[in-house]
């Protein structure tokens, strides 16, 4: 596991994780043949509003910062990225599933809408 001493930032609580989408990447962490450390959230310019989330297994030689902020549920961290965390400040990132879809999603404050489908916001 990262050592979360080893990071620039301290342990983060502005993004909550719900029960559901802590369970689902409990799974995928289980499920994967390669060691990572977590997951990482992000966000980058896309889609018909401008922005959207990213969400990637955290890999300690590939994509960690020392500058990441952590949150830590249940012995899972989530990285995140400290130059879009503006974005997700007061979030709860969730699971959902429809009957056409399943998938992470964010609610989030900070968004002044969504496009149509769904895939991309405008803070």
């Amino acid at each position: 596991m990262f050592e979360i001493s080893n990071t620039g930032n301290p342990i983060v609580n502005y993004l909550t994780i719900s029960d559901e989408a802590l369970l689902q990447i409990k799974e995928l962490l289980k499920e994967r043949h390669e060691p990572c450390e977590g997951i990482r959230v992000g966000v980058r310019t896309r889609g018909c509003s401008g922005l959207s989330y990213t969400i990637e297994y955290a890999i300690k030689e590939k994509n960690i910062s020392k500058f990441d902020d952590v949150v830590i549920k249940d012995g899972i961290s989530v990285f995140i990225d400290p130059k879009v965390s503006i974005f997700l400040i007061g979030s709860e990132m969730i699971f959902k599933s429809d009957d056409l879809n399943s998938g992470f999603d964010f609610v989030n404050p900070n968004e002044k809408g969504r496009c149509g489908c769904g895939e991309s916001f405008k803070a």
